[in-house]
This record gives C-alpha cells, structure tokens and sequence, in this order.
C-alpha cells in the first residue's frame, strides 16, 4: 500500500468525495478479504462479515484525526478490533435469541421429547451403579483408593502419583490395570 495515496484519499474522503470512498474501499479489499475468510461468526455469512469491516473503515475514514497517526494502521485496528468485539457479542448473545428462544404451543408442547429420565432408564442407571459399586469391591485396596480418588474426587493420575510419591508412569499403569479389571468383572456380571 502507498501510504501518501491513501492518505490523499482520506482526507478527500472526508470532504466527501464518493470517488475516494471506492478508491479507499479498493485498497482496503485484500485486508478486509483475509479477515473474513479466517473469521466465524453464528448467523454471519462471509458477505455480512465483509459489510461490517466495510462499515468500520468508512467509520474510521470519519473518525480519523491526521495528525495523531497514519490512517493505515489505524483502520486497521479499528477493522480488527470490531471484528473481535462482535465476536464476543455474537458469543454471549443471549438465549433469547435463535433457535434457543421457541415459543410453545399446545401442538408442539406435547410433541417435544421429555427432558426428565424415563423410569426405566433410572432402573438401569442403578443396576450399572450396582454393577460397578460389585466391581469396585473386588479391587485390591490401592486399586479401590486410585479409582475413587481419580474418578469419583476428580482429581488426575499424576496429582495421585504425586501424593503416593511414585512416578507418573507407573500410576498410569496401575490406573489401567484397575479400570481393566473392572471391566472383566462387570462384563462377567452382564454374561452371567
């Protein structure tokens, strides 16, 4: 980019030559080009992504001050900068929004799924629970606590070979040697 050029077109941009505008937008298009093809946003095509940068440089050309600094680098910034802010806004939109905001009718309220756990899927989460609580109870005392400590506290392997001072690597082993046996017994209990 010549910077001289582009400042030319700046400051005729903003008496309000429309001339300049498209020059001014020409120049801009390899930038702008790059930065919607990297960029995602939820319910923004690459076309809408290319208008907001647009819309930001005009904004700058408005904005900007010649004396403070080159135009380059500050439509730049601005460009990127309000691509970054609406992604966070696009990112924390609020549920009322979208998809998320469906309004009920009686039709569809009785058509939608059950979010609540069918009865028969509580008796079979019991019976795994049953199964495992077996299971855990034929493990040999070291292999019970690394179990419990790793899945049931959420903790991690080398937090627990770091408490038994061992290496991580034989903690790790021992985590696999437990969950294997687990899985034998649990499956001799569904086979059985």
């Amino acid at each position: 980019m010549n910077y001289e050029y582009i400042e030319n077109l700046v400051l005729k941009a903003k008496n309000g030559d429309t001339l300049s505008k498209e020059k001014l937008a020409q120049e801009f298009r390899p930038l702008i080009i790059n930065i919607s093809k990297k960029t995602f946003l939820h319910g923004y095509d690459n076309h809408d992504i290319q208008n907001e940068c647009y819309r930001t440089l005009f904004r700058c050309v408005f904005l900007y001050n010649v004396e403070n600094h080159r135009f380059v680098a500050y439509a730049t910034n601005g460009i990127k900068n309000n691509i970054n802010d609406l992604i966070k806004r696009v990112k924390t939109r609020s549920s009322a929004e979208g998809h998320e905001a469906l309004c009920l009718s009686d039709n569809l309220e009785h058509s939608l799924p059950s979010n609540e756990d069918s009865l028969e899927d509580i008796l079979c989460a019991k019976c795994d629970y049953d199964e495992l609580k077996f299971a855990i109870n034929n493990l040999n005392e070291e292999e019970k606590e690394l179990i419990k400590f790793v899945f049931f506290k959420n903790n991690t392997v080398k937090t627990y070979a770091n408490k038994k001072n061992m290496c991580y690597s034989t903690a790790s082993q021992r985590k696999k040697v437990a969950l294997t046996k687990l899985s034998k017994y649990i499956n001799k209990l569904k086979y059985a």
